[in-house]
């Protein structure tokens, strides 16, 4: 079968291809080979494919798809292609079609009284969100059902620790008052309007503002990186311990007596950092990656409070995560435009594995996707949300939806991308297959 093309009638320029897919039926194309231009991109190729699929099934309806050769995303004609990774188009080619990742529907922003400084959309029910009129956020059905108020400096990071039996979660927030708060809050509990809570123990300690925080995953610690070069590991329990200080006095509200507030001290601190810690990862339990603006990233062990690695990366930093491969690959972003990532499973390298340039401005934050080795998340002060495949350099979509500076973005339920910025708003953009 030959397919024409804008340069079919070129039979030089003809490629014998085959299209195969992981993808279940009815994704499934004919599987015999065909001649197709070799001038055809991506969009050509997905017009070819669609033409298969509706070959086969007359109701198809035409989606677009990305396509692998050799295992790399396809991001030329495949004529250049070849060529350039030097592919011989002598025999039949063998291309792999996936789903395009790009997001198939932007749902109504949830609107904020001031920037939206950062996310948690980690359960798949609700979002949480920091804002910087001082107040916590929780977000059920694209409605406020919490507010959480005590803080009185702009929120920079919040964190659902864990969830206590049904319905009940602890959250963690971090703050420009130096302060880090945790709360217990029912989110089943509905009175028809969003509901003031107060924090259950106030944890003092920084000398600088808070700027990231990170939960344990067993959810009995938090930790915090601070202004003042610092981190703080931070105890959740709701009872004193020894890294309690005295309770707050109970106080009476409308004539009635309220609930006693906590307050913690530090039960450790991790000290070599030279400036500001802007971000905290805390994914394995014995183990915490940190950024700062002093060009490095380190890991601690958590149990000698000692840094066993470190790596200096020649910019500030911003934010990082740690996934991909084995969970072992670090994202980092900072005050260049360029995503980079670093394998620090390989000794006495300086260089990132990859990187990502198609942001124009600081990167404000970047995210792993919990479930593929491949894709994550920026975000940027160019008001721009990108979405990244490490099987090719250039972004798989460009989210342009905010108008102003973007602070913080995160994945929802697996499928979805969350983003808050300066514009007071946070955008979903959802149905991103993957």
């Amino acid at each position: 079968m030959v397919i024409d093309g804008k340069d079919g009638d070129d039979a030089s320029r003809l490629v014998q291809v085959r299209f195969v897919t992981k993808l279940q039926p009815p994704y499934k194309a004919p599987n015999a080979s065909i001649a197709i231009p070799g001038s055809l991109t991506r969009r050509g190729l997905s017009i070819v494919v669609n033409d298969l699929l509706k070959s086969k099934d007359s109701d198809w309806v035409a989606e677009p798809f990305d396509f692998l050769i050799d295992g790399e995303l396809v991001r030329l004609s495949l004529e250049e292609f070849l060529v350039v990774k030097n592919i011989s188009a002598e025999k039949v080619l063998e291309i792999e079609y996936i789903k395009a990742a790009v997001p198939r529907k932007q749902e109504e922003p949830l609107l904020h009284d001031d920037w939206v400084s950062t996310v948690d959309a980690s359960h798949p029910e609700f979002l949480l969100t920091g804002c910087y009129d001082g107040f916590g956020r929780l977000w059920k059905a694209g409605q406020c059902s919490h507010v959480l108020e005590g803080h009185s400096g702009a929120l920079t990071s919040v964190n659902i620790v864990n969830q206590k039996g049904e319905g009940i979660i602890r959250v963690a927030t971090g703050s420009k008052d130096r302060t880090l708060r945790l709360w217990k809050i029912d989110t089943e509990k509905d009175e028809g309007q969003f509901t003031h809570i107060r924090a259950f123990k106030i944890l003092r300690g920084h000398r600088g503002s808070v700027q990231s925080i990170a939960a344990k995953p067993s959810g009995d610690m938090v930790c915090s990186g601070s202004w003042d070069c610092s981190i703080n590991l931070w105890e959740t329990n709701e009872n004193e311990s020894a890294s309690d200080a005295v309770s707050v006095k109970k106080r009476k509200v409308n004539s009635k007596v309220d609930e006693s507030q906590l307050e913690g001290e530090a039960a450790s601190t991790l000290v070599g950092h030279t400036q500001c810690v802007s971000s905290v990862v805390w994914k394995q339990p014995e183990m915490i990656y940190s950024a700062s603006w002093d060009h490095s990233v380190r890991r601690w062990d958590v149990e000698t409070g000692k840094y066993t690695w470190d790596m200096f990366c020649g910019k500030v930093l911003n934010c990082l995560d740690v996934g991909g491969e084995s969970q072992a690959l670090i994202a980092t972003g900072g005050s260049d435009p360029i995503l980079k990532i670093w394998d620090p499973r390989k000794p006495g390298t300086c260089a990132p594995i990859y990187t990502f340039s198609s942001h124009s401005s600081w990167i404000s934050a970047c995210k792993w996707h919990n479930k593929s080795i491949f894709h994550l998340v920026t975000a940027s002060y160019d008001g721009k949300v990108m979405l990244w495949d490490l099987r090719t350099a250039w972004p798989l979509a460009v989210i342009d939806s905010h108008q102003d500076k973007v602070l913080c973005a995160d994945w929802w339920k697996g499928d979805s991308i969350v983003s808050g910025g300066a514009d007071s708003k946070v955008n979903i953009s959802s149905n991103v297959p993957l």
